[in-house]
């Protein structure tokens, strides 16, 4: 679960040299968007034999794909264009037909373009319609092309693991990911005699900093967390895989969530609120709420993916350089997502070759297309980020040099959470519906001083184990 109003942006992926492009469209699109303006039929840039487009004489190749950004994000937009142009002057045999419609996995739309076979040829996906995806079989294998991307361009195997069924057989290539962590001020741990340098790394180090912060006065609130419209419910779970708890059994059939860890989640969060008086006094919230708490610079820590920080500044006030990102505490698991392609299950193993070419340059290696973070600072973007973060190896190091040297952000105040290696975690199936049943018991412990933890979280696992089986 997580919201942005922004367009993600990641990197590019390199095919086999001096493929052969041949075949048709292999979705049936009958949308009406204009195809970018590109040079499918000039010569070859420089270098584009290497990379596979410009060999003489080789067939033509359009496919259709989905999530350009909207007219409203002008510089998303732009830099599409850009890509697009470039892309098809190096590779002059291949047509990229962009479709324009955001935003471009809307719940009310998704599932009936893919029951109808109306999904483009390369289609965006949230990680968590992954699966809703391979169950309806819309999706082509691409296995036999997988096991050389990932090699060579270092992905991350957990990130690939998203795109696979229980088989081992993969249908889709990570386009951009998040994993949450903690989000603190640096002033009010400095006022309070904290190093913020050294943020805390387990769940007694956040109480502990919390009560600090707050005790230190001037209205401050130590730990803030949400409490109502589902997120209550989502941030238990980051919580609960931060502990090395599950929500959901390993079959998906039963809720996991009555555990030593899903209590200690309860506990920690009563003792802050109640205890300590390091949550404040207002409850009840959601993320808009906590934004403002922080950028206000009235909030010690909450939990947050990186992106946040850009929203916390232009939208409420903080300043950059107050805020820092640190690990998730404990470090056992992160809640994490994402997004990326799948082709459409009619596409011939052209098109899908053309489509890897595609997202070679555009999301898979650093530097280039939407991660051109030298493009991204001369367009006046926040750079310096430590997510996306879809590499390992060599890889990483080139994202990551790549993005300091461009930075426009204080990438220093996000190294602990950029060094960190915490597992990610997958949202729960039907996430939605689990928040919603857990937010109630989040909600309780915070506006209910005596709240009884174990019947709470017992009920909450019945109904959870209940919508798994329907």
């Amino acid at each position: 679960m997580r919201s942005t109003t922004r367009h993600r942006k990641t990197a590019a992926l390199l095919v086999t040299a001096g493929l052969m492009f041949a075949g048709v469209a292999c979705s049936d699109d009958s949308g009406d968007d204009k195809a970018d303006a590109g040079s499918p039929t000039g010569p070859a840039a420089p270098g584009a034999n290497a990379s596979g487009g410009g060999a003489s004489g080789a067939k033509k190749v359009s496919i259709t794909v989905n999530c350009k950004p909207p007219r409203t994000a002008e510089v998303d937009r732009k830099q599409w264009e850009e890509d697009v142009d470039t892309f098809q002057k190096a590779n002059p045999n291949i047509k990229i037909e962009s479709k324009d419609s955001f935003p471009c996995s809307d719940p009310t739309t998704f599932e009936a373009k893919l029951s109808g076979n109306q999904m483009e040829d390369l289609f965006y996906v949230n990680y968590t319609n992954v699966q809703t995806v391979l169950a309806r079989g819309g999706a082509a294998d691409l296995s036999s092309y997988m096991t050389k991307i990932v090699a060579d361009k270092e992905l991350r195997p957990d990130l690939v693991k998203y795109f696979q069924d229980p088989s081992g057989k993969t249908f889709g290539v990570p386009r951009t990911n998040y994993s949450m962590g903690l989000v603190y001020n640096r002033a009010l741990f400095t006022k309070a005699g904290l190093d913020p340098n050294k943020p805390p790394a387990t769940w007694d180090e956040v109480r502990a900093a919390a009560k600090k912060i707050t005790d230190s006065g001037g209205g401050a609130v130590g730990y803030a967390d949400y409490s109502a419209s589902n997120q209550g419910g989502w941030h238990f779970t980051a919580e609960l895989y931060s502990r090395g708890g599950t929500a959901v059994s390993p079959d998906g059939k039963t809720g996991t969530v009555d555990s030593p860890q899903g209590k200690a989640v309860l506990q920690t969060l009563h003792d802050m609120r109640w205890t300590d008086n390091s949550m404040g006094s207002k409850q009840l919230l959601t993320i808009n709420d906590v934004q403002q708490m922080m950028g206000s610079g009235r909030l010690g820590m909450y939990l947050a993916a990186p992106d946040n920080i850009p929203t916390i500044v232009n939208e409420f006030g903080g300043k950059m350089a107050d805020l820092s990102l640190a690990p998730m505490p404990e470090g056992k698991g992160t809640l994490a997502g994402g997004d990326g392609y799948m082709f459409n299950k009619n596409c011939t193993p052209e098109q899908i070759e053309a489509g890897l070419k595609w997202l070679d340059f555009l999301a898979l290696t650093p530097g280039k297309g939407l991660n051109d973070w030298a493009r991204g600072k001369k367009d006046k973007e926040p750079v310096g980020l430590p997510e996306p973060a879809i590499w390992t190896g060599a890889a990483a190091k080139s994202n990551t040099d790549l993005k300091a040297q461009n930075a426009t952000l204080p990438v220093e105040n996000y190294q602990t959470f950029t060094v960190a290696t915490v597992p990610a975690v997958a949202e729960p199936p039907q996430g939605q519906q689990i928040y919603s049943v857990l937010d109630g018991v989040v909600s309780s412990v915070l506006t209910k001083k005596d709240a009884d933890i174990d019947k709470l979280i017992g009920d909450a696992n019945s109904k959870i184990t209940q919508l798994l089986s329907k």
